[in-house]
């Protein structure tokens, strides 16, 4: 059985405590038990990681690409081998089955390796001049020293998606992780520093969100921001940014629907969508949450995802064939309880679930409601957690209507045999991501975004890359003669 013990900072190479000592507890979501602390950064703290990753980001802006290829390359392998220990911290402080914790560890290896080989083939371009005597270039540029912050539903793979792309395009970097999921989070950094990475060029601190958003993003020597959250928050640190003239990347919350036409492979589609649904207890932001049935198969499909629903076993996420642990934090239940009460107000159906369980612990039952009005709560906010809406549509343009409906466009999914539904499904929904017919999100070489309210930019694929590198112009006239100047 592991142990997790208390978590430190991460600065200009030294893991210490906050300079006033200040500490948070470490909760496991299953038993509601205090783990150990996790150290708090200060204003002195902060300013500190910021200066030392600007000095250090003059070093490893310099440094080959095929040196920080290798170093990235052994942080990814040093992350494999140390797969159970850290995936055991990840359950005990997040909550989420040991299966799945594995597999964002091992998943985040791949992040790395992936960076590590497209910082390689960060190109510039010639472009062809108008003239005989001059040449114009392209060159890529590290846009600078980086904060990032991440949430605790991933806590490994969302700090990877950031640091991955940062080290591999030459920027140094300031990680404010979840005070929530510490331990984990620290040995994905501790990787880093084992494999060699410079001292400053990777920082890690937790404290008080707002207090050091604050401080990173108006610091003068940060280029780059890159946050992952809610859309109320990532708002207010657009505006922080844009105040500052800062880059930023925004990944934030989404409300995904699916839409399941008359002519889908129910069985596989149910079936499939139960597994997304409730992985990680549904708090994912890709999670799928308004389910948009066709008349002519609704009651079919809600059988088959209902009864597959009920096979789920709901448990301590380090137990044996648990397929949904807790939710991360009380915050989430009280959350959930008022979803569910909205729903029940509005007459809505609750086909499944649709309580707490009892005894230690933030366990919420699996739960599905069908006949959602829309002008409920949980078809209006993102509910993220283990609510499922089944609603019915009966035309094309109402399905797509609907899922447009909301000013959220992270991800979508959509079932169907037609190419011709698919091609126009795919156009019509507003989206950054849309999987048909399977499940396709999340890999290393693809996207990874949204649009309206569901932020701006992306942070995987080659266009992650882009988001760390700055295009600089450079036109240069040839001089014949050698005596000008």
């Amino acid at each position: 059985m592991y142990t997790i013990s208390n978590v430190k900072l991460y600065i200009d190479g030294q893991w210490r405590n906050g300079s006033a000592s200040r500490a948070l507890p470490i909760k496991n979501p299953a038993t509601n038990e205090i783990m150990a602390e996790v150290a708090c950064a200060e204003p002195d703290d902060i300013e500190e990681a910021a200066t030392a990753a600007a000095r250090a980001f003059q070093d490893w802006r310099k440094t080959s690409v095929f040196e920080r290829y290798g170093v990235m390359r052994k942080a990814a392998q040093l992350l494999r081998e140390r797969v159970d220990v850290i995936a055991a911290y990840m359950t005990m402080e997040q909550g989420k089955p040991l299966v799945e914790s594995r597999m964002e560890i091992m998943a985040s290896a791949d992040t790395i390796d992936w960076f590590a080989e497209e910082g390689r083939r960060a190109y510039g371009r010639v472009i062809p001049p108008r003239r005989p005597d001059v040449y114009q270039l392209v060159v890529r540029e590290p846009v600078g020293p980086v904060a990032a912050f991440a949430p605790w539903n991933f806590p490994v793979q969302q700090i990877t998606r950031k640091l991955s792309a940062a080290l591999a395009a030459g920027c140094s970097i300031v990680v404010k992780a979840a005070e929530e999921t510490p331990a984990s989070s620290s040995e994905l950094i501790l990787a880093f520093a084992d494999a060699g990475v410079p001292k400053g060029v990777v920082n890690l601190v937790f404290g008080d969100p707002a207090a050091i958003s604050s401080q990173l993003i108006s610091h003068p020597s940060i280029r780059k921001v890159s946050f992952t959250g809610s859309t109320r928050v990532g708002k207010l640190l657009a505006a922080e940014a844009g105040r500052h003239m800062k880059r930023i990347t925004l990944e934030l919350g989404g409300h995904a629907p699916v839409i399941v036409f008359n002519d889908a492979d129910i069985q596989l589609a149910a079936k499939t969508m139960v597994t997304s649904k409730f992985r990680n207890c549904g708090q994912v932001c890709v999670s799928p949450t308004r389910f948009l049935i066709q008349e002519d198969v609704y009651e079919k499909f809600v059988e088959v995802f209902l009864g597959a629903t009920r096979n789920l076993k709901v448990g301590n996420g380090l137990d044996d064939g648990v397929n949904m642990g807790p939710m991360a934090n009380p915050r989430r239940v009280s959350a959930m309880e008022e979803f569910v009460g909205d729903a029940e107000q509005l007459q809505a159906r609750i086909l499944l679930g649709g309580s707490a369980n009892e005894g230690k612990g933030n366990y919420w039952q699996p739960t599905v409601i069908g006949d959602l009005p829309v002008a409920s709560r949980a078809m209006t906010e993102e509910p993220f957690g283990p609510l499922a809406i089944m609603n019915r549509f009966k035309h094309f343009d109402d399905a797509v209507n609907e899922a447009n409906r909301l000013p959220y466009g992270l991800a979508a999914y959509a079932w169907t045999r037609s190419a011709k539904t698919a091609q126009q499904i795919a156009a019509n929904v507003e989206t950054g991501m849309i999987s048909i017919n399977h499940l396709g999100l999340g890999f290393p070489e693809t996207p990874w975004g949204g649009v309206k309210d569901s932020g701006y930019g992306t942070e995987a694929g080659m266009e992650g890359l882009e988001a760390y590198l700055t295009p600089k112009f450079v036109t240069q006239l040839g001089l014949s003669d050698p005596g000008m100047s």
